[in-house]
């Protein structure tokens, strides 16, 4: 594609400019909490014309994970115009749609151009998007005779765009400025948030509540409470420690005899990203069944399913009279369980929990039959964790193949390099043969680990979600190398200690 020809509108996307000299780790840091005190300003602050209780509801907590996003808030859209045009582009480019260079400073630069201006476009049209679905919701400001005017809708769409757009910048700021990226600190920031937040708002009252009670069960139901945050630190310590794990591949370099060294397969070789795609599926799943929720026409069985709704239609009337909260049918059961160790006023109480997973059911409406099928809930756990760990199977080996890191790629890019495999001539080939034995193999057992470790997360209400935790891990690990690579630790003795 002749992408130069968009030079005449690339040239008006702003930018940041690159620093004039190279910045110390002290300086840095100080860019970096410079943009994040900026990022949580805009997460604190409910967007104009919007209820406060949207912003505490947990309507796409997955989307809020994900895209660093707050519902109902300046960050209700987050870094989605980020992510999205980003992984249009890599999935054009390594389709061969669109053909650059990314080691030519031009094409590199107008392809940057192209993704700042295609997450823009996006941000404008994800924001009409939640402003609609604020509307669905009931969390804007209404009018006198409750409807919402068109005035206040698009005022509202403009300032989450408006913030889309200020985040697209502080992530560009981030990477030429901070210490990372901002896209990985601001996920980061919003599942520290989420786990500082569900400690003191819901924990620590109920661990006062219990030994505030005067029972001698205070004490133990007081311990039982931190629970959730004890789950949490235990999957964090199991995501660093699988993602620390790797193979290493020998290797001498074919130009200089002696000269030889290790190339590092990891374990998580497709890192996190099966599991955000395997989990974005089947909450989109679960999303979409909200458009037939309450549907009263022909073929009501079909839809009872796919999406089986508490609240159903009411006879005399037509169109969607469906309950908002899905409690049974397929989609359902693609979806982490509806209960929670979380009691209502009564703080943490696994054994309800449990209690409820092991005699609760769900209803499963077979086309034709009027009776349904009562799934167990402890069922409803197994089916969904052995699903999550088929998509996550599947997108990880479709991942390898799509972003040009399958065996046969990576042969070739070690071969380019002068790499080869000690003992046997230089041919990709043969490369390509020791990868194979390595990469599917990797890329399978990676997968169907971190689709267990969210499962066992969302089983034992570890806050912050499985997928949470298993990203913060991923990042914290990630900016570590980064900072280890360039040698930023070794300066502060402190922080060495701490870290090592």
């Amino acid at each position: 594609m002749g992408l130069e020809k968009l030079d005449p509108i690339l040239k008006f996307v702003p930018g940041i400019k690159k620093p004039s000299k190279p910045l110390s780790f002290r300086e840095k840091l100080k860019w970096t909490a410079i943009i994040m005190s900026v990022y949580f300003l805009m997460f604190s602050t409910p967007a104009l014309g919007v209820s406060v209780p949207a912003i505490n509801s947990s309507l796409f907590t997955l989307v809020n994970t994900i895209f660093a996003a707050r519902f109902g808030t300046l960050v209700t859209v987050g870094i989605g115009p980020i992510v999205l045009s980003s992984i249009v582009l890599q999935m054009l480019q390594g389709a061969g749609v669109i053909k650059m260079d990314l080691n030519d400073v031009e094409q590199k630069g107008r392809f940057q151009a192209i993704q700042k201006l295609s997450a823009i476009a996006i941000a404008f049209i994800e924001a009409v998007i939640f402003t609609n679905q604020l509307v669905v919701n009931q969390a804007l400001i209404h009018e006198v005779n409750g409807a919402v005017s068109p005035l206040l809708f698009t005022a509202v769409a403009v300032q989450i765009a408006l913030a889309a757009i200020v985040i697209i910048f502080l992530d560009e700021s981030m990477v030429k400025y901070g210490i990372t990226s901002g896209i990985n600190l601001f996920i980061a920031g919003g599942i520290a948030f989420a786990i500082v937040s569900g400690t003191a708002t819901v924990l620590l009252p109920a661990a006062a509540h219990a030994i505030g009670s005067g029972k001698s069960t205070g004490i133990p139901l007081a311990i039982e409470s931190f629970a959730p945050l004890l789950f949490t630190v235990v999957v964090f310590l199991i995501s660093i420690y699988i993602l620390d794990m790797k193979v290493e591949l020998p290797l001498v370099f074919s130009q200089f005899r002696g000269v030889g060294g290790r190339f590092p397969i990891p374990f998580l070789y497709v890192s996190v990203l099966p599991v955000i795609l395997a989990v974005s599926l089947t909450a989109s799943l679960g999303v979409w069944s909200r458009v037939v929720a309450g549907y009263c026409g022909p073929g009501v069985s079909i839809v009872r399913f796919f999406a089986y709704y508490v609240t159903q239609c009411n006879p005399s009337a037509a169109g969607t009279q469906g309950s908002s909260v899905i409690a049974g049918g397929l989609f359902y059961l693609l979806q982490p369980l509806q209960e929670s160790p979380y009691g209502a006023g009564v703080g943490v109480d696994y054994n309800s929990y449990f209690y409820q997973i092991g005699t609760s059911t769900s209803p499963l409406y077979i086309p034709g039959s009027q009776v349904p099928i009562l799934i167990p809930e402890w069922a409803h756990f197994v089916i969904y964790t052995i699903m999550l760990i088929v998509l996550c199977v599947i997108f990880g080996k479709f991942w390898v193949e799509m972003t040009g890191q399958s065996p046969k790629n990576m042969a070739e890019q070690l071969q380019d390099v002068g790499w080869q495999i000690p003992g046997f001539r230089r041919d990709p080939r043969i490369i390509e043969n020791v990868l194979n034995k390595y990469l599917p193999t990797i890329t399978v057992l990676g997968s169907i680990t971190v689709a267990l470790v969210a499962a066992f997360a969302s089983l034992t209400g570890a806050i912050g979600n499985g997928m949470g935790i298993l990203l913060t891990a991923g990042i914290m690990y990630a900016v570590y190398q980064q900072m280890e690579q360039e040698n930023m630790i070794k300066g502060y003795p402190a922080l060495d200690r701490l870290l090592s």
